[in-house]
């Protein structure tokens, strides 16, 4: 193995761990399910604007069966077709279309933001569908006071929405201030394809 990929494989694999980490720190806990964590997006994201999206695809996707791991999902008694459609929505899809964080990496600074933001918008798109799809049996919820009844496609948006929003606005943020570390930039520079 040549000492570029080995680079590529560490960075990588510390970047994932990462990631594994803050995800497990909740800042808060919302209403409908879900929590808010500490960029927990962005380690996976790096890896993706550091050496792009092809690299980035399967370390992605390895996150996401991580997550899929530590949040238990084979407890749940799910059907075995909404297991393995969960499976593929809620935690391969979702979690590997971080990758494309690094759409725009070769327009700078906002080209990186900006690719973050549009990962965090794909995440959040199938863990849409997925909600509206697979856990249509929420006949019931309430939110803010106000009590919804057989509303799949506003339960699978309020409750996916309400993390994923200030997740992808915090990792926005945690992004804007990591790319103004001199560091940063010349790892940027010193990985360019």
């Amino acid at each position: 193995m040549n000492n570029k990929i080995a680079k590529k494989i560490t960075f990588s694999a510390v970047m994932i761990a990462l990631s594994t980490v803050l995800s497990l720190i909740k800042l808060f806990d919302l209403p409908l399910g879900g929590s808010i964590t500490p960029l927990s997006m962005l380690p996976v994201c790096l890896i993706s604007i550091v050496f792009g999206i092809k690299f980035a695809i399967i370390p992605c996707m390895l996150y996401g069966v991580i997550q899929m791991m530590i949040g238990g999902i084979f407890g749940w008694g799910l059907t075995p077709e909404i297991l393995i459609a969960s499976i593929a929505l809620d935690y391969v899809v979702a979690f590997g279309v971080l990758c494309f964080a690094g759409v725009f990496r070769k327009k700078g600074f906002i080209g990186n933001v900006v690719g973050i933001f549009f990962a965090s918008a794909l995440r959040f798109i199938s863990h849409f569908v997925s909600g509206f799809i697979l856990w249509t049996n929420m006949d019931q919820f309430t939110l803010f006071g106000n009590t919804f009844v057989n509303k799949p496609v506003l339960y699978s948006l309020c409750y996916n929405g309400l993390y994923m929003l200030p997740e992808a606005v915090l990792t926005c943020i945690g992004a804007i201030i990591i790319f103004k570390i001199p560091v940063f930039d010349k790892l940027l520079k010193d990985n360019s394809i």
